[in-house]
This record gives structure tokens, sequence and C-alpha cells, in this order.
């Protein structure tokens, strides 16, 4: 049985934690990419725009499937 707090957090509207995976890979992806420019390593650089590019886009999508399609359908209901 999940506490209040836990389904608070994972199904409130104020939490939005999902999103935060796709953040963590998008600032992992900044760390490799700013080493990699430090040191002139040009893959390193590569690999870390990838992973920046890939989190920062994953955060959208996450945000968009967990949040926002939440509060359309709700908005659809209201509407009926």
């Amino acid at each position: 049985m999940r506490s209040v707090l836990a389904h608070m957090i994972i199904r409130g509207e104020e939490g939005h934690a999902e999103p935060t995976i796709g953040a963590v890979i998008g600032g992992i992806g900044a760390i490799l990419l700013g080493i990699g420019a430090a040191a002139d390593i040009g893959w390193l650089d590569i690999v870390g725009a990838v992973v920046l590019a890939v989190g920062l886009m994953g955060m959208l999508v996450i945000n968009h499937m967990t949040v926002e399609y939440n509060i359309f359908g709700r908005l659809d209901k209201l509407e009926k």
C-alpha cells in the first residue's frame, strides 16, 4: 500500500516528478559535454551533446504524457 506522500508525489499535479528523469539525463549530458570541451576530447563532446539532447527531449515528452494528458483529459470532461 502506498503512502499518501508517495501518492501525492507520483499522481499530484504539484509534484511533476516523472519529467525530472529527463532533466537528470540532460544534466549528465551537459557535464559530459563540458568535460569533453575543456579537455578537448572530441568524442566526449559528441556523446555529451547527444545525451543532453536526448535528456531534454525525453523531459518534454514525459512531461507531455504524464502531466498534460491528465490536465487536458479533465478539461475535456468539464466541457462535456
